[in-house]
């Protein structure tokens, strides 16, 4: 079964250094940190309902969470600067590894 994965951005304000860094730690298993916290993480729908679930359970009311969805035609129009990574760029889904050329093989004795 194939996943759509999309881009989603997730920001949060929370009062408390003690439940800061739990949500830090949280968000940080699932993307990158593009500001103090701003994460950017490329989830499909039930990773992103698993990460609110986890987060419910540490953040208090007075915490704000905001998870923003970007469409891969917005995600493609994203400005940033001083970042390594491309927004449009899709994360590959394989990777082909090619068997060693026979002068690379060692010999058996």
């Amino acid at each position: 079964m194939a996943t759509d994965k999309r881009w989603k951005l997730v920001c949060y304000d929370v009062r408390d250094q003690a439940r800061w860094r739990k949500v830090y730690r949280l968000v940080r298993g699932h993307g990158s940190r593009v500001q103090y916290s701003v994460f950017r993480c490329r989830l499909d729908s039930r990773a992103i309902e698993r990460l609110r679930w986890e987060l419910s359970k540490v953040m208090a009311p007075e915490d704000t969470l905001l998870i923003i969805d970007l469409c891969p035609r917005c995600s493609e129009h994203v400005v940033s600067t001083n970042v390594e990574e491309d927004w449009a760029e899709d994360e590959p889904t394989f990777r082909v590894i090619s068997p060693p050329h026979q002068d690379q093989v060692p010999a058996r004795e």
